[in-house]
């Protein structure tokens, strides 16, 4: 079953495209009705399986993909996995209610660059959402936390945070934490555009080009 939006995509540059991959009837709706009720957002398919999402996400091209993890048939994760490799630059956040290590690192190792549980305010999926297109990697905080603990048992010294000004270092800090840009922003006082320089200047001193590296190289993973 798929369910297209009727929302026209006017002005689109300025509009996030959504894909919804979820099998749950009211969950799907629900999320669709929020994303094309909501100014700057459309969601332009709705799908109950991977299978199907695999057939028409590539028709479609939508800028976001938010992916459930259990789905009748193929799960989200091997979804993932297979349009990632065809479409690298499609951005893909989990949108699940699991909340345990293996499942989340499962994830992110995949291609998921977001990781948010269903039970997120509409308000902060919308954000999550924007801050994954803008170039960032949203997660509940709960999520974060639990990547934040993995990587503090295992956490030695990293000789390449010496190249970090004391300010990339605080915005990595906050990064790792899983504070969106907006968050950061208000956390230090300076602006979204601001902080999104000293994100670009952290992956580009540190050599990497999403938060996951950058916080695995917080880490010295």
């Amino acid at each position: 079953m798929m369910v297209y939006s009727k929302k026209k995509l006017q002005n689109s540059m300025d509009i996030i495209s959504v894909a919804i991959v979820e099998d749950n009837h009211d969950i799907r709706s629900a999320m669709e009705l929020l994303i094309n009720g909501s100014e700057g957002y459309a969601c332009i398919g709705a799908f109950n399986n991977a299978e199907i999402a695999l057939e028409k996400v590539p028709q479609l091209l939508p800028n976001v993909v938010l992916m459930d993890f259990n789905l009748p048939g193929m799960n989200g994760i091997e979804c993932i996995i297979r349009l990632k490799a065809e479409y690298p630059d499609m951005q893909f956040m989990m949108l699940t209610v699991y909340e345990d290590d293996d499942k989340i690192f499962m994830a992110l190792e995949a291609g998921a660059s977001g990781y948010i549980l269903k039970k997120t305010s509409p308000g902060e999926l919308l954000d999550a959402i924007r801050d994954l297109h803008d170039g960032g990697s949203p997660m509940s905080s709960q999520i974060a936390r639990r990547v934040v603990a993995y990587f503090q048992k295992q956490a030695k010294p990293n000789p390449a945070l010496e190249a970090l000004t004391s300010r990339e270092k605080e915005i990595l800090d906050q990064l790792s934490k899983g504070f969106l840009y907006k968050e950061i922003a208000g956390n230090l006082f300076i602006s979204i555009e601001t902080v999104r320089r000293h994100v670009h200047n952290i992956y580009e001193k540190l050599h990497v080009r999403s938060r996951t590296d950058a916080v695995n190289k917080y880490f010295n993973r």
